[in-house]
């Protein structure tokens, strides 16, 4: 029995007006068409934190993220939230509560997959504590009741005791074989802090082969070169096997990127990429389909040339030869830009949702979409 969403209806004339508020209208290699999608609001939500975006079977836009209430701390007190797009992002339907919050802790890292058969699937994490399931048949319209799925992480604490868990953040996949494939990292703080800490931290994956009724935990990553790894996101290359790229907060300033044939075992030891910069911070990678001819694109915010590696200068860059190197590249953003993510149409439009600043300063942040093409990027 599934049950319906609880729309909030939040000054109703300012978000009809943010929905509507876009520029140029993309066509080929045309400048980018923004829209608001999540604003913050005096009273309610601080900040608009954390996308999550996917492009469903039936063309629609889901776009995820955390109003934070009150501060833009990671462990504020948070609704989840959606909002859904019928038209390419150029106008959205109202708000809903995907999660409600649960007294003063996060409920957060909202992680969707699209499946084949057009279901949406989507895990999210409350306290840092508890993992938790649900799904929509419909389009994204309504969602099933939430499972606590926090067992799967619980197997891995023969092997690390973990005291903080998330999935993700931002989509997630499913491979080749129907696996649905989250990335997941853990931490145990209690030798460095007590409470509220993120590190030291390890990465892994958790699993369905049952679309979505059982989890089951993957292998825990060796360290190799990378430092307290967390924010995590997986990509299945052409030959089968599962990329991992991995934020971490190492002195290279370079993503993380690990292999496995089947993304829950046998992961090789962390390399660094040395064209993919790290700021420390929440990036996006997709597969995506160019005139016959398969890709990935990458974005995250690219300031190597900045003395202190502020979050800004948000960058796509394009890789045809399954992320051996990334040789075409295109600011999307100069601004201050945060966590991003993307998804990608049949017709290499691509939709960009990520954090921004619109009204206020810092970590006070609006969720922006922008619309480009593959094309855009390339000229």
């Amino acid at each position: 029995m599934k049950n319906p969403l609880i729309f909030i209806l939040l000054v109703t004339g300012a978000w009809t007006w943010a929905s509507c508020k876009t520029g140029k209208v993309n066509a080929g290699k045309q400048a980018p068409e923004t829209t608001i999608v999540f604003e913050p609001m005096a009273g309610s939500y601080a900040s608009m934190r954390i996308p999550a975006l996917v492009l469903t079977k039936q063309g629609s836009l889901l776009a995820f993220c955390e109003g934070r209430i009150g501060t833009a701390s990671d462990w504020a007190e948070m609704d989840m939230l959606m909002r859904r797009s019928t038209d390419g992002g150029k106008t959205w339907e109202p708000m809903v509560v995907i999660a409600a919050r649960q007294g003063p802790m996060p409920t957060s890292n909202a992680t969707p997959i699209v499946d084949a058969d057009g279901t949406i699937h989507l895990l999210y994490q409350r306290g840092y504590a508890n993992a938790y399931y649900t799904k929509s048949t419909d389009d994204g319209k309504t969602w099933s009741p939430a499972a606590d799925i926090t067992y799967a992480f619980d197997a891995f604490r023969p092997e690390y005791n973990w005291q903080v868990l998330a999935p993700g953040p931002g989509h997630s996949i499913q491979l080749k074989n129907g696996r649905l494939l989250v990335a997941v990292w853990i931490c145990d703080p209690a030798k460095l802090l007590p409470h509220k800490s993120h590190y030291p931290s390890r990465i892994a994956t958790v699993y369905s082969d049952d679309t979505g009724r059982t989890w089951k935990r993957g292998a825990i990553l060796p360290d190799g070169v990378i430092k307290n790894p967390s924010e995590t996101m997986a990509v299945q290359l052409e030959d089968g096997r599962v990329m991992l790229n991995i934020r971490h907060s190492g002195d290279s300033h370079r993503r993380g990127v690990s292999y496995s044939p089947d993304g829950i075992s046998q992961w090789t030891d962390p390399v660094l990429d040395t064209a993919l910069y790290e700021p420390v911070c929440m990036a996006s990678i997709i597969r995506f389909n160019d005139k016959g001819k398969s890709g990935l694109l990458f974005t995250n915010p690219d300031t190597r040339n900045a003395p202190k590696p502020p979050r800004k200068n948000l960058t796509a860059k394009l890789s045809y030869d399954e992320g051996k190197t990334w040789s075409i590249q295109k600011v999307i953003d100069t601004s201050f830009a945060g966590y991003s993510d993307i998804a990608v149409g049949k017709d290499g439009t691509v939709y960009c949702l990520y954090e921004t600043n619109t009204v206020g300063t810092g970590f006070n942040y609006s969720l922006v979409l922008k619309r480009f093409t593959i094309d855009w990027i390339k000229k």
